[in-house]
Parts: structure tokens; C-alpha cells; sequence
């Protein structure tokens, strides 16, 4: 009999110590995922917030305040972009030696530079934003020469009717959906083999060249994205809590969000539709689509330099307490 207890004491104790490691080791998880400037916020954040409650309407208050906080620093550099692009429009000097254009790409530049210098952004971030300056540039030659839109004013820092800032707003995309799936310590389940993906972002960046010449396949994309993404789910962790959300709900949001940020910026005269030559209009919602779908490149681009991480085995129940942000 006792060694057959002392045997059912060493399982439990075993057992005991297994379930505890993944919640002992998250505060280690969290400061890997940060940059060091990051983490000096993470901990000053937390002395503050670890105070407030944790249950009921004060504790979904607080959850709800860290989750917009977050999602403000994950859209650092696009946030600063738009504000440049909002500030030069009222106040840039209609005759100054530098071009407006030419400030915004080498502002935009200057900020690149000062997030890796200050450590706001990890060198695999500026690597996507690079992919996506190139992928941005490309589509940007190709749809303004077949008329999709202008940029009215002149530059020096250009490559045919494109100044190069046009790119990173591009860019800004691809450093949100870096920055957020680190910040939010994303993972997803039901997530379809990566091959895939690459497929249909194929397709889609094709089309956006091909239908000006053949006929427009994006409802058959749609169709392709609905179908691949459909069981898809992402778990991302706000303060202390796990939420999950439909990856294509996902999409649609982010989509909407760069339709208000494209309004702002034909609004500002930092680029403009040919309606939109005799006086400013909202931008069509059709444009919505176009948005979602390069949403579909941005996310599947950022995949394959973050991998997407599937959700670890003791957080398979639903929402997981996590107390750590």
C-alpha cells in the first residue's frame, strides 16, 4: 500500500509540474516576442495594470483599453505615414525647394531608421516592409500608367509617374501585420498548408495586372478565399485573456480600416482617382474588395516570414486566462 501511494504522489506530482512549466515560462514567452524598448514598456505597463480588476464590466474595460493600445503601437509607422501626409497637406509651402513628396519618402526613410535604431521594430519587420516597398512599387508603375489613379503633384524621388513614397504605404500594411501577430502573440488553428496561400496570392497579384487585359477574376478569388480560410481561426492574447475570431472576419476589418486611411489620403491630395480630379468624393466601397484582397498578399507575405504558429496543446479549450499581456 505505501509504495503504491507514494507511486500515485510521484504521478500527481509529475502531472503538477507539466501543467505549470507553459504558465511559468510565459513571462519569458512575452519578452522574446518584445523588442527590449518593448519590454521596458511591457513591465512598466503591467505594474499599473496588474492593480486594476480582472472580473466583470471594469475587468472587460481594462481588456478593451490594452487591446486598442496595442492595436495604436502595432500601427506605429502607418499612423505616422498618414499623420505626415494629413500635416503636409495644410502645411507643406506650395513653392518650397523640397518637394512634398520628396519630404514624405524621406521622412518615411527617417522613421524606418529611427524604429531599428530604437529598437520599436525588429529587423525581420524591416525586412517585410522592404518586400512589400518592391511589391508595392511594382503595382504602383503598372496601375498608374493604365490610369487607375495619379499623383498629382511633382517629385525628384520618383520612378516614372510614381514618387517613391507610394510604397511605403504599402509598406505600413506589411509592418501592421508583422508587428500585430508579435504583439498579439498570434496563433491559429485549422490554418491551411502554406502552399496554398502562396497559390492564391499568386492569383490575386496576377489578376490586379490581368484584368485590365482579360476578364476580372476576383470573384472566383473571392470565392478561392472563402473556401481556403473558411475553418481558419486566430487566437490572440490582449492582457489577460486569449479571444479567438474567424481569420477572414479578420481580413475584412483590417480591409475596412486601410478604406477609412485610403479616404484620408485622396482627401489630402497625396494621391487621387479620376473621379476625384474635379473635387474631392468618398472612395467608391467597390474598393473594399480590392483591400480585402490585398489583404490576402500582405497576410500570406508576412506568412513566410512568420510562419504561422499553430495554438499550443493547453490552450485548445477555448479562451485561456492569460496574465500576461
Amino acid at each position: 500500500m505505501g509504495t503504491r501511494s507514494g507511486q500515485r504522489r510521484r504521478r500527481r506530482f509529475r502531472h503538477r509540474r507539466s501543467v505549470r512549466l507553459p504558465h511559468r515560462n510565459r513571462g519569458r514567452a512575452r519578452l522574446r516576442r518584445f523588442t527590449s524598448v518593448e519590454a521596458a514598456i511591457d513591465a512598466a505597463a503591467h505594474r499599473v495594470l496588474d492593480r486594476l480588476p480582472a472580473n466583470g464590466i471594469s475587468g472587460a474595460v481594462v481588456e478593451f483599453l490594452v487591446f486598442g493600445l496595442k492595436q495604436g503601437w502595432a500601427c506605429l509607422f502607418g499612423g505616422a505615414m498618414l499623420a505626415l501626409i494629413l500635416a503636409t497637406r495644410f502645411l507643406w509651402p506650395d513653392h518650397a525647394a523640397l518637394a512634398r513628396y520628396d519630404f514624405l519618402f524621406l521622412a518615411a526613410l527617417g522613421i524606418q531608421l529611427a524604429m531599428l535604431l530604437f529598437r520599436l521594430e525588429t529587423t525581420a519587420e524591416a525586412k517585410v516592409i522592404l518586400v512589400f516597398h518592391i511589391v508595392g512599387t511594382v503595382m504602383e508603375l503598372f496601375k498608374t500608367s493604365a490610369g487607375s489613379w495619379i499623383y498629382p503633384e511633382d517629385s525628384f524621388f520618383r520612378i516614372g509617374g510614381v514618387p517613391l513614397f507610394s510604397g511605403f504605404m504599402y509598406a505600413a500594411v506589411g509592418s501592421y501585420l508583422a508587428r500585430i501577430g508579435r504583439i498579439f502573440d498570434m496563433r491559429y488553428s485549422n490554418y491551411p498548408p502554406l502552399w496554398t496561400t502562396v497559390v492564391l496570392c499568386a492569383a490575386i497579384y496576377g489578376n490586379f495586372f490581368a484584368h485590365h487585359f482579360i476578364v476580372d477574376l476576383r470573384y472566383g478569388l473571392f470565392a478561392a478565399t472563402v473556401l481556403l480560410y473558411w475553418r481558419t481561426v486566430v487566437h490572440y492574447r490582449v492582457f489577460r485573456f486569449r479571444h479567438r475570431m474567424p481569420l477572414l472576419v479578420g481580413f475584412l476589418l483590417v480591409a475596412l480600416f486601410i478604406w477609412f486611411a485610403e479616404n484620408i489620403g485622396t482627401w489630402s491630395h497625396a494621391w487621387l482617382y479620376p473621379g476625384q480630379a474635379d473635387g474631392w468624393t468618398l472612395v467608391s466601397i467597390a474598393k473594399l474588395g480590392s483591400w480585402f484582397l490585398l489583404m490576402i498578399i500582405s497576410f500570406v507575405l508576412v506568412s513566410l516570414v512568420h510562419r504561422p504558429r499553430p495554438l499550443e496543446a493547453e490552450e485548445q479549450d477555448g479562451s485561456t486566462v492569460c496574465r500576461s499581456a
